[in-house]
């Protein structure tokens, strides 16, 4: 019997571009569910699992350690240049400060802050933007804002987003991209000269599928990780609905994939349905994100 990979009509990659890279399933600790995955400063690939803890991945897959044991429940992930990873940790609704010359751990929170889920470090500002899903049955503020030096947040955005999710930010452009799940579309939030945040836009919307993890590509395009179905989607630099890049109705190289990583030509997804990481050959690839924050 022949197998189908996808449901769309076509695909911008062919199925045989995705590939298990790294299994988790018999390690010990397993890989359980990862969420978050992200290109560290040591051109590792780390991944955050359902205990807190973070896999360190040589770029072949062939070796790891586990970096940090740090309980909770590890969501998105984002590295500081060298300096410091950071990672959202669901259980303790705060945010993870791990410094990388020290191991030291810090927990930066807010008061209102319920479910931090992505990171996005931005040097420019000296920001961290951190989204909240707040709620999956109702709309809520928002995105924090964490100072990259002394922790102290604020409510960056106070709007009802549907359930924020992944966030990117496009090189040479003074905004942040929000993926709202629930209602299929991202949204653009402008960045004011007195750093405040402008009123969200929509960038993309009926999207077809849930929209979890971001990442732009070198040339502006959106690449979106969807958690249902197990698809990954690209929107074209300008937005709009965009096209099916990859999909996997078997769900087993792509698993409800959630966040999503570029290395060069090499896209890095994490899987939250399985204990994997998926490596993709990307038609357009992109510098890891930690080469920006320097």
């Amino acid at each position: 019997m022949q197998h189908r990979f996808s449901t769309a009509e076509r695909t911008l990659l062919d199925s045989a571009n995705a590939r298990v890279f790294f299994d988790g399933v018999f390690t010990r600790p397993k890989l359980n569910h990862p969420e978050g995955v992200a290109i560290g400063p040591d051109g590792r690939i780390w991944a955050g699992t359902d205990a807190g803890d973070i896999f360190r991945i040589s770029p072949d897959g062939q070796n790891h350690e586990v970096a940090y044991q740090l309980g909770g429940f590890a969501l998105g992930l984002a590295f500081d240049g060298s300096r410091a990873l950071f990672v959202c940790d669901l259980e303790r609704a705060c945010v993870l400060r791990v410094d990388l010359a020290t191991g030291t751990v810090a927990q930066w929170s807010h008061p209102a802050l319920r479910i931090p889920n992505f990171p996005v470090v931005d040097r420019a500002s000296g920001q961290l933007f951190v989204s909240d899903s707040h709620d999956p049955g109702r709309a809520g503020p928002g995105i924090f804002a964490f100072d990259l030096e002394t922790g102290d947040s604020t409510l960056w955005l106070d709007a009802p987003l549907q359930f924020a999710n992944g966030l990117a930010m496009r090189e040479d452009e003074r905004a942040v991209y929000v993926a709202e799940t629930f209602a299929r579309r991202v949204s653009r939030v402008a960045i004011n000269d007195d750093g405040t945040a402008g009123p969200p836009e929509p960038f993309a919307t009926d999207l077809d599928g849930l929209p979890d993890g971001l990442a732009f590509d070198a040339v502006g395009n959106l690449v979106v990780g969807c958690y249902e179905p197990s698809r990954l989607l690209r929107i074209p630099a300008q937005g709009g609905t965009g096209e099916v890049l990859i999909e996997d109705v078997t769900a087993h190289v792509l698993c409800h994939p959630t966040n999503i990583a570029f290395a060069g030509d090499r896209l890095f997804a994490a899987n939250l349905g399985r204990w994997h990481i998926t490596a993709i050959d990307m038609d357009i690839g992109a510098p890891a994100l930690w080469e920006f924050n320097q």
